[in-house]
């Protein structure tokens, strides 16, 4: 995703954080994963991240276009146009001819492989009665790594900084998905018959928008809400390397998960 034409604050803060793209590309988390059973734990868990995600990119719509009636013009030209973008493809893309969010297309291919959705689904339906997202959170019967995901995501959102968000969004969701789990993926797949069809799609989705489209349009949002503003350039910073921090938690939590299960099975057996 860095590769395009960048600002020297990009550049250097690319370098800050390169560390943590190298322990997030070898984690642990890829080399556990044995059976179809061990990837529905995992996706168990990381539909939290796919779901808060898009508070995120909503964060970011808000701030950066006008939502309000009588409508005025934004003072982010660039960034109101990139961040409509994202919105357009992340919440309403086109899967075999139907408008879909990408979350939801996640939540699909989570019941297309027979993953659990008591969790997330119970998140939903707590949002969607009124509760605020901590009490529905603590109530989803989520995993805990899940939940402290989330829980750091919103403490970003509510610093109420849009270059802060920017940084959580652009730095810390992307997805760096080895070629072994890919593999892994791939064969479980045609031993399923196709019962992850729909996840390879979503995967392979991912990976084509953030690295031609969604990714260097971000990168331009944050040169432009930073601007040449040395304070800004270093909450970006803090913000993107405690986003990195939250998803190798995530990892720890989900690996961690999947070798306790194995090790129960092998009690069990």
């Amino acid at each position: 995703m860095m590769q395009v034409g960048l600002s020297e604050e990009l550049v250097e803060l690319a370098e800050r954080l390169r560390p943590l793209y190298a322990r997030l590309a070898e984690h642990r988390l890829y080399a556990t994963f044995e059976t179809v059973d061990d990837l529905r734990l995992f996706m168990e868990s990381h539909v939290f991240a796919v779901w808060d995600f898009m508070s995120l990119l909503k964060v970011l719509q808000r701030g950066l276009t006008c939502v309000e009636v009588p409508w005025v013009p934004s003072r982010f030209p660039e960034s109101r146009r990139l961040v409509n973008e994202i919105v357009l493809g992340e919440e309403s893309d086109i899967y075999k001819g139907m408008a879909m969010s990408h979350f939801e297309l996640y939540r699909r291919a989570m019941q297309q492989c027979g993953a659990d959705l008591f969790a997330i689904d119970n998140l939903l339906r707590e949002l969607e009665g009124g509760a605020d997202w901590a009490a529905a959170l603590a109530r989803s019967g989520a995993s805990r790594a899940a939940q402290s995901f989330v829980r750091s995501t919103f403490e970003c959102i509510g610093m109420g900084k849009l270059h802060v968000t920017a940084a959580a969004f652009t730095f810390g969701r992307e997805d760096l998905i080895p070629d072994m789990f890919r593999g892994f993926i791939r064969d479980q797949d045609e031993r399923l018959s196709g019962r992850l069809s729909t996840f390879r799609w979503y995967l392979d989705r991912h990976i084509e928008v953030d690295g031609e489209e969604h990714g260097p349009m971000a990168l331009r949002m944050i040169a432009e809400l930073c601007g040449h503003d040395a304070a800004k350039w270093q909450e970006a910073g803090v913000a993107a390397e405690q986003a990195l921090q939250a998803r190798l938690a995530l990892w720890d939590g989900i690996a961690d998960a999947i070798e306790a299960s194995r090790g129960v099975q092998a009690l069990q057996h």
